[in-house]
C-alpha cells in the first residue's frame, strides 16, 4: 500500500487529531470544570482545613469535594455549567492536536528521511523524545490563547464576570494587549517539553519493543 502524499498525509493527521481531540475534550469537560473550580478557590477544602489546625478560615469553602461541587454546579448553573468554557476549549484542543500530530509526523519524516510511518518506529528514543517535545511546543503556542480563555470562562461561577468568550477576549486585549493572550506561556512550555517528549518517546519505544518481541507471532498470523 502506497504512503499518502505529504499534503494528503498532513490533512489526515490534522483531521484525525482535531476530531479525536474534540470528542475527548467534550466528554471530559465536566471533570475539567470541577478541577479548575478547585484550583482557583482560595479557601481550602474541609479535609485540608482539618489537617491545618493553625489555619483560621475567614469564609467557608464553596467546594469541599467532587460530589459536593458537582451538586452545587448542577443546582446553580444547570447541566450547561459543566460545559462552561467548552467552546474555547474545543478551539484550543482541536488545533492543538492537529498541529501536534502534523508537526510530529513532519519532524519524524525529516529525522528518518522517509515519510513512511513504519520507518518512524526505528528512530532512536532521543529523536522520538525531541520530536514529541517540539511538536508539543508548536501545538501549545498555536492554541494557547484559547486555553487561556477556556480557563477564565471555566473558573467563573455565578455571577459571571464574562458572559461569553468574546467579552473575555476583548477585555484582555484592552487591558493587557495582545501579549495578555499568552500570559503564563513560559511555565506552560516548561511543562509541555518533558510531558510531550516522554509521551511520544515512551510510545515509540514500547511500539518498537513490542514489534520486535512479538514479530514471530505476527509472521505466523500473516502466514495463515
Amino acid at each position: 500500500m502506497e504512503e499518502p502524499s505529504q499534503v494528503k498525509r498532513a490533512i489526515i493527521d490534522s483531521s484525525a487529531g482535531a476530531i479525536s481531540g474534540g470528542i475527548s475534550r467534550t466528554v471530559t469537560s465536566p471533570l475539567d470544570v470541577i478541577k479548575i473550580r478547585f484550583q482557583v478557590q482560595l479557601e481550602p477544602t474541609s479535609s485540608w482545613a482539618l489537617l491545618r489546625k493553625d489555619l483560621v478560615l475567614t469564609a467557608p469553602s464553596k467546594y469541599t469535594g467532587m460530589l459536593q461541587a458537582s451538586k452545587d454546579i448542577l443546582r446553580e448553573e444547570g447541566f450547561k455549567g459543566f460545559w462552561r468554557g467548552n467552546v474555547p476549549a474545543l478551539l484550543m484542543v482541536m488545533p492543538y492536536t492537529a498541529i501536534q500530530f502534523t508537526v510530529l509526523h513532519k519532524l519524524k519524516t525529516l529525522a528518518s528521511g522517509s515519510s513512511k510511518t513504519e520507518n518512524h518506529t526505528n528512530l532512536s528514543p532521543y529523536l522520538s523524545y525531541v520530536s514529541g517535545a517540539l511538536a508539543g511546543c508548536a501545538a501549545t503556542v498555536g492554541s494557547y490563547p484559547f486555553d487561556l480563555l477556556r480557563t477564565i470562562l471555566a473558573s467563573q461561577g455565578e455571577p459571571k464576570v464574562y458572559p461569553n468568550m468574546r467579552s473575555a477576549f476583548m477585555d484582555i486585549i484592552q487591558t493587557r494587549g495582545f501579549q495578555g493572550m499568552y500570559a503564563g506561556l513560559s511555565p506552560t512550555l516548561v511543562e509541555i517539553v518533558p510531558y510531550a517528549g516522554l509521551q511520544f518517546g515512551t510510545y515509540d519505544t514500547f511500539k518498537r519493543w513490542t514489534s520486535v518481541k512479538f514479530q514471530p507471532f505476527y509472521l505466523i498470523s500473516n502466514f495463515y
